[in-house]
């Protein structure tokens, strides 16, 4: 599966491409920290990479995730990633979406082109109805990038998830798919 945008391709990566996403990871590092969970040594892996990559793929088939990376286009470099996870079909027909992008592709309008081609998939080929996203209030340039993509505000959740050691509160948004089909019965 392959989504090309102007200056990206996206993909659900296979385990052969756990190099990739673990140098992401191990290059964006400190700057990913404020907003991720702690990881620990051994999430900077390759096996751990490897492992999680092949679970991606069983998300994938059994479309209960979508764990995109966001590449150049001659797939020597993971720009960005972005994961819609906990897609819940029937009468919910949602998911949550995540995402972060590499330090130095950072303010070039990027995570906006991923995201606008990653979530017009989720809507045209899956047609869920909703898609939920959440940031750190303080987080500015997440809530940018989802007033942008016209996501709104809905809320506020305490104490929400545990990121960077601490328990932190998150503004909730959500997307609603302007096309969305009623599923037949």
């Amino acid at each position: 599966m392959r989504i090309k945008t102007d200056r990206t391709v996206i993909e659900v990566l296979s385990s052969d491409d756990a190099e990739l996403m673990l140098k992401y990871h191990i290059e964006n590092k400190d700057h990913l920290a404020p907003w991720e969970p702690t990881r620990s040594e051994d999430y900077f892996t390759i096996e751990n990479f490897s492992a999680m990559l092949s679970d991606n793929h069983k998300s994938y088939r059994d479309k209960t995730a979508l764990k995109f990376a966001a590449l150049t286009p001659d797939r020597t470099e993971v720009i960005a990633v972005c994961n819609f996870t906990n897609i819940v079909f029937g009468a919910f027909q949602a998911c949550n979406l995540g995402y972060s992008i590499a330090r130095n592709h950072q303010g070039r309008g990027l995570m906006s082109e991923v995201l606008g081609a990653t979530i017009a998939y989720v809507f045209d080929e899956l047609n869920l109805h909703r898609i939920m996203a959440n940031y750190i209030p303080n987080n500015a340039r997440s809530s940018a990038i989802l007033d942008r993509l016209g996501f709104e505000r809905e809320g506020l959740a305490k104490s929400y998830l545990q990121i960077a050691g601490k328990w932190q509160d998150h503004v909730l948004t959500s997307k609603i798919n302007p096309k969305h089909q009623a599923p037949n019965k």
